[in-house]
């Protein structure tokens, strides 16, 4: 982890305040005290943290202070159990419940706990509910790398794994809940400045997760009929390194930074890094799939388009990008009976390729449409071709979708995260279960 100080700025900082607010600290500030900006406040809080936990008091976050916020990212401590331990009582210790300990232990017994053991407690936080997974901070891959691990801990029935490596070989998550034979599939941030996604992805997962552990009904359906009849892949984060240029967690003096504002000065029109869409090589992902891919590089092109920059360079042939290529094969491997790419903006739903109609999927579609007030519209001429849904549609003749949610200019704020999710969660319910039929 970075060792942080007063005075600095950027996303590792807003990580920073995410655990010390869970942790109980308050800190003033925009955002609700997450604002990236190591100021007066939340230096006084690292220090009272450190005070606190029997840490050196400097107000730096170094690795021994980072080792004691961990948890209040991930959610979970390691605990050995102790002569005379119970759940109940370890439970009461770490501000969480029995059966939350009994989720991420199923091997355990409650009746004969082996003293000596090692289990997973998950950890209640002080501020800002219990869920690992929080939507009003700025996402880098190393957060996600956290929250992923956070969530699988919680829920060891998740299964995580690769896809892929993206230009700067970071890993492409994806989570799979449910152990039904009708797969679907949901990814997100194909596009850098649209990262928003990967927190709304990634919380239904999450949610999905907790109500197939303890019951109940997500996006209007039950959890439990999703999980036995069906399984959900989850890629929450397809262009990662995009992301972090997005969000600033790359040094500005460094050289990966440097060598994308070098592209980004043949396109100075577009802002940088907030107007980044594509991968670090300048490579736009949503337009690099096999599906008119040469229509889509004449539109481009006409539109000036010509060199990798920022946005709308289509790369030098399909599939030209790891992670383009990660996606693909992915795909090829899987035999998913519905995807959902999103992205940001427009609250609208876009269901068609071409003169394609997959059987179902104009109904589906309205389903979706109506439960979330989102439109449900064809896509543009000039974005209709080469994107991930465009070349599902075509290969498999099955329904595909981007949803194109919030409003505004990308990237969109956080304070859109609360009402983007609620109108997306029946959308990913209503793909899980229209699959099964």
């Amino acid at each position: 982890m970075k060792i942080l100080k007063r005075g600095m700025r950027g996303p590792q900082v807003e990580m920073l305040q995410l655990a010390l607010i869970r942790a109980g600290y308050n800190i003033k500030g925009a955002n609700n005290g997450i604002d990236g900006i190591f100021g007066d406040s939340t230096f006084n809080a690292v220090m009272a943290f450190q005070r606190n936990n029997g840490l050196s008091v400097d107000g730096i976050a170094g690795q021994a202070t980072w080792k004691k916020l961990l948890p209040y990212i991930t959610g979970y401590v390691n605990y050995r159990i102790e002569r005379n331990d119970t759940f109940y009582r370890i439970a009461k210790r770490f501000g969480t419940t029995s059966e939350a300990i009994s989720v991420a232990n199923p091997e355990l017994n409650p009746s004969n706990l082996p003293i000596g053991a090692v289990i997973t407690v998950p950890i209640g936080f002080y501020n800002g509910g219990n869920d690992v997974t929080y939507g009003r901070i700025s996402y880098t891959w190393e957060l996600l790398s956290l929250f992923i691990e956070g969530i699988k801990a919680r829920y060891p029935f998740v299964q995580q794994f690769s896809i892929g490596e993206s230009v700067l070989g970071r890993k492409l998550y994806c989570l799979t809940i449910g152990k039904g034979e009708s797969t679907v599939m949901y990814n997100a941030s194909h596009h850098a400045n649209e990262w928003i996604t990967t927190p709304v992805v990634l919380k239904y997962a999450e949610n999905f997760a907790k109500k197939h552990a303890f019951g109940g009904e997500i996006g209007g359906y039950e959890a439990e009929i999703i999980y036995n009849s069906g399984r959900i892949y989850f890629v929450p984060m397809v262009n990662p390194d995009g992301v972090d240029l997005v969000n600033g967690f790359f040094e500005t003096d460094g050289s990966i930074y440097q060598s994308a504002k070098n592209l980004a000065e043949n396109y100075p029109s577009i802002s940088f890094p907030d107007g980044w869409k594509a991968n670090i090589s300048g490579v736009d992902l949503n337009l690099n799939y096999p599906a008119g891919w040469e229509q889509a590089k004449e539109i481009k092109f006409a539109q000036g388009y010509t060199l990798p920059g920022p946005r709308d360079y289509v790369g030098p042939f399909a599939l030209s990008e790891p992670e383009s290529m990660a996606m693909a094969n992915f795909t090829r491997r899987n035999n998913f009976k519905l995807t959902i790419s999103y992205h940001t903006q427009g609250n609208v739903i876009y269901w068609k390729y071409l003169d394609y109609q997959p059987e179902g999927s104009y109904e589906i579609g309205r389903l979706m449409a109506d439960a979330s007030g989102y439109a449900l519209e064809v896509t543009p001429a000039a974005s209709g071709y080469a994107g991930y849904k465009d070349w599902f549609i075509q290969e498999w003749n099955r329904p595909g979708y981007t949803v194109e949610c919030g409003l505004g200019v990308n990237p969109l704020p956080v304070s859109q995260f609360d009402e983007i999710y609620s109108a997306n969660e029946p959308i990913m319910s209503i793909g899980a279960i229209k699959s099964l039929t």
